[in-house]
This record gives C-alpha cells, structure tokens and sequence, in this order.
C-alpha cells in the first residue's frame, strides 16, 4: 500500500507484539469547508480543528452507530467549541467568540479559562450516555488524555495539531493484557511507543502514516488497517428548521412572523445557510403541509 494522497479519513494500526493500538487522523477538505463558512481569528480556527481531529479519533476508538458531539465550554473570550461526528463519518464544527478578546499567541487556559469538556454519545440503539471533565489541560491533547485516562482507566496518549493548515492527529491507547503480561514490560513498552510518537514535529506529519510508521516504529511489527473516510456534512435541513417553529406553537410562531416583519429567518450556526418561511409558510406547516413548496433558502 503506497502512502495515502490528501484527503480526509482515519486509519488504525496495531503493534502485533505489543498491547497497544494507534490511530491517525487527516482532515483536509472537511477542516476547511468548516473554516470557509466562519471568518474564525487565526487561534480559534486551531481550537476548533484540533477537536474536530479528536472527535474523529474518538468515533474510530468508540465503534458506535448514532451521533458524537465534543462541546469544549467555558466563560472566557471563546464560550463554546462544538464538532458533530456521526457513525458514518459526517463531520461539522462550529465555535462562538469574542474576537476583541482574542490575541494572536493567546494559550487556552487565556481563551476557554475554567472551561469543561463534555462529551456526549447519541446512539441510534441504546441509552444516551454524557460526561464532563475540566478543560485541565495545558492544550487540547492533554485535555483529551486527561479525559480518556479518568474515564477509561486506559493509558492513553493524544497528540493534535493544525500547525500545517490541516487538522491532523494521533491517539496511541494500551489494551487490556494480552500478549505482554509481565506489569513491568507492559510499562516499558506504552513508554516507548508514547516516546517515540512525542518526537513527532508538525512538518513531518505531511509524509503519510506509513512513511511515519515506519520511521517511528521500524523495529516492530505494526499492521495498518483500511482508511475510514470522513466528510463535512451538515445535518441542518428546511424541514427541521420548520419543525423548530412548529414546536413554538402556532400562536408564537405567528407571533413571531410579525415581529420580524413578515418573515423568519433561521440560521444554521454550524453551515451558515439560511431559512426563511413568512406567514403562508408558517400555516402551511401548521396545516400538515410541511416545507415543499416553502420559500427558497439562500446562502
């Protein structure tokens, strides 16, 4: 297998001698879609694409099939940090800042201080499941170590970066005891594959995974599944949009076509398209005539 061309996918890989498993993450074309629909202040952009690149880890690690949404929170100059990945790989981010407050080399404990990271697993089966940890963590990646190691039990290592204008990433996690069972060589060997992988600098990541691999790991054995494609998607649709006003009521809904003047306009926060439903449209939603023949959406 050659190395991969740019594109947007992750891939696992397993040391076959060793109980730990690595996977790699590369978002090109689904970071900057992301960014093409927000003028995001340089530091923000980074933020939001070092999530969208863990949250793209975290439904390769998780296997589930249903929705996973990251919300990073907090009070300061950057209040919310949102990615939605759902199991077959749509992916979209979105955040909300203050740009006043933001300076150029601003850290994260300046942007989100006292933040929390929740995380929130939306399962087409089965029960909803939500946590929430402090944002602890010098950068994103200590964040996300820090969660998967008091959540899991796991030893568990997360580097991030878009220093290269891609969103990129690698998780290394230790199984369960397997093939080494000795305590004091499981040990050894996390702290050297995590040692190994702490070498990496920003620029190297361009060389595909199995250039990398190879460099980092070429005296073991490393087998390197398929690539997993992702994709910018937005689930934002005229018809929810409708049912959003249909929830208000028909009164309030009513109401509010009048207070604005004839029309609704209802933004997607994550895409920025637009929709818009006057007062025929509002008593054709209200009357089971759903949104077919409403009013255009306009970007």
């Amino acid at each position: 297998m050659s190395d991969l061309p740019d594109t947007d996918f992750t891939q696992r890989f397993l040391f076959e001698e060793r109980d730990v498993r690595g996977e790699w993450v590369e978002l090109d074309k689904s970071y900057s879609e992301v960014l093409a629909r927000h003028p995001y202040p340089q530091p923000v952009a980074a933020l939001l694409g070092e999530l969208m690149a863990a949250t793209s880890l975290l439904v390769g690690a998780l296997k589930f099939d249903g929705l996973l949404i990251l919300q990073a929170r907090s009070e300061g100059p950057i209040p919310l940090l949102m990615v939605e990945c759902s199991g077959e790989r749509d992916i979209r981010g979105m955040a909300r800042y203050e740009a006043e407050q933001i300076a150029a080399d601003a850290t994260l404990a300046d942007l989100m201080p006292d933040g929390h990271l929740t995380l929130t697993i939306d399962p087409v089966k089965g029960q909803r499941y939500q946590g929430t940890v402090e944002l602890d963590g010098a950068n994103l990646s200590e964040c996300f170590t820090n969660y998967f190691v008091q959540s899991q039990q796991l030893n568990t290592r997360f580097w991030l970066d878009t220093s290269t204008g891609k969103a990129r990433g690698l998780l290394l996690q230790q199984l369960p005891v397997d093939r080494q069972r000795d305590e004091e060589e499981r040990e050894d060997s996390w702290q050297h594959v995590v040692a190994m992988a702490s070498t990496l600098k920003p620029e190297e990541w361009a060389e595909g995974n199995e250039t990398l691999l190879h460099r980092l790991y070429h005296e073991d054995a490393v087998r390197l599944f398929d690539i997993e494609p992702l994709r910018f998607h937005c689930s934002c649709s005229r018809e929810r949009s409708g049912n959003a006003l249909v929830s208000l009521g028909e009164a309030d809904a009513k109401v509010l076509v009048e207070e604005r003047g004839g029309q609704v306009e209802i933004d997607c926060q994550f895409c920025n398209e637009r929709y818009f439903f006057d007062a025929s449209d509002v008593a054709q939603l209200f009357a089971g005539g759903g949104t077919d023949e409403a009013s255009e959406t306009r970007h």
